[in-house]
């Protein structure tokens, strides 16, 4: 009575284009006044203990250094040193751009922000060389998703909150499966511009201009290097790593590329706490919310419903995926997996899939609804930095989903993928 009375009025709230963090709140609020499963008092300390996390710090943290470090000329100076290498392949600027891509995932966190950092830059180049509009944008739309799998990333923090597992082990597991992403898109990009005739940058670059691209790539391939070794090496928690970045993001940006001025700062520093504060209030009342779950029994109650259709862990994880990938479709990132781990949490812990692989799993299936039509947030991105309709986007995706789709099973079951790693760096995944 109490899980139909919550889950119901929530639903209902959501169809009536109720925020869903108002609806979560209300939703809850409805249940206590007509069932009382809890105390008002209860579920307003649920909201707070919800917030006081020390890693949960690290979202608004995370966020302002990417966006800084985006504005801050990091991305410009990454593309052009991977040009050097890899403009001249067929396909050379989709190569460029989707290799980019994941070195700054490891900066921003947020998929939005590396489709605007790298689409700014590279996208005017492809026009320029008779690159399709769609597959391009599609393209770095889809490159983009990578932003939340290779660390830091802010959905990986969320969800290493939400689950009670270590942010360091989830932030390892993720490395592999985001390099097998990109992989794949650029086996994609590379098949598609052969048939397409997309040839690669005739430019030949003297001794001189390759050191000068070097010399100035340097500072933003240290991102990377002092964010993830300093959480490897030990040195500082991924919360510190967060505060690190910060600092290194203000100096790059500020002094030694000069392209944020100090006077801007406060307004970068306000873009990302108002993005984060949605995250922030969610992450709250979904406690509250989870409280009610936990004491009326309900995520074992799906659990065991779930278990009693199959008992064959293949068809199980194949369910769950699809669930996921619709509500990745309809739903923000973040709110999905404060919701949806409690109830997935007991079903892939009884069929036996670690949690530190569950978390992989679910936030590239997440990821996946960044650029599923009609709510996906890098398609509208995509078609923002582009200037392409959205009608015509949502025909170009299609191929690029069915490649993630297929990286996503591979990664579903081939948990080595995501294991491997922090097994050999002996990080705690359990």
């Amino acid at each position: 009575m109490v899980t139909a009375i919550l889950f119901i009025s929530f639903i209902i709230l959501l169809l009536i284009s109720v925020p869903i963090g108002i609806a979560l709140g209300l939703a809850s609020l409805i249940t206590i006044l007509l069932v009382d499963p809890i105390s008002m008092e209860t579920f307003s300390q649920s909201m707070v203990q919800g917030l006081n996390s020390f890693p949960l710090i690290a979202v608004p943290l995370f966020a302002f250094a990417g966006d800084i470090m985006g504005k801050g000329g990091v991305s410009k100076r990454l593309l052009d040193l991977i040009g050097i290498v890899f403009g001249r392949f067929t396909g050379g600027l989709g190569i460029v751009s989707i290799i980019t891509c994941l070195f700054f995932a490891a900066i921003s966190g947020t998929g939005s922000a590396t489709v605007a950092a790298v689409g700014c830059i590279m996208l005017p180049s492809m026009f320029e060389k008779k690159y399709d509009k769609v597959f391009s944008s599609s393209m770095i739309a889809t490159a983009g998703t990578v932003g939340v799998i290779i660390p830091p990333s802010i959905c990986m923090v969320v969800y290493a909150v939400a689950a009670g597992v270590s942010v360091t082990g989830l932030f390892t597991a993720g490395i592999i499966p985001g390099l097998v992403i990109g992989l794949a898109l650029v086996i994609y990009t590379v098949f598609r511009s052969k048939k397409e005739n997309y040839v690669g940058e005739k430019r030949t670059y003297t001794a001189k201009e390759v050191r000068r691209i070097v010399f100035e790539a340097i500072p933003a391939l240290l991102v990377p290097v002092i964010i993830l070794g300093g959480i490897y090496g030990g040195l500082f928690t991924p919360t510190e790593a967060a505060a690190a970045a910060v600092v290194y993001g203000i100096f790059v940006s500020v002094f030694v590329y000069k392209e944020v001025r100090i006077k801007e700062l406060p307004h970068i520093m306000f873009s990302s706490v108002y993005m984060c504060a949605t995250v922030l209030i969610i992450i709250g009342i979904s406690a509250g919310f989870g409280r009610i779950l936990t004491i009326t029994q309900a995520p074992v109650q799906i659990a065991n419903a779930i278990l009693s259709i199959t008992s064959s862990k293949v068809l199980i994880l194949i369910l769950i995926n699809v669930l996921l990938m619709i509500v990745g479709t309809f739903m923000e990132t973040n709110s999905a997996i404060i919701i949806l781990t409690p109830i997935l949490l007991p079903i892939i812990t009884q069929i036996g899939v670690n949690p530190i692989h569950f978390g992989v799993i679910m936030v590239l299936n997440l990821a996946i609804g960044f650029i599923t039509p009609p709510l996906g947030a890098n398609l509208f991105m995509a078609c923002q930095v582009g200037n392409i309709k959205f009608d015509d986007i949502c025909k170009g995706i299609v191929p690029w989903i069915i490649v993630m789709i297929i990286v996503l099973m591979i990664i579903t079951f081939i948990p080595e993928i995501s294991l491997a790693l922090p097994r050999m760096m002996n990080i705690p995944i359990n």
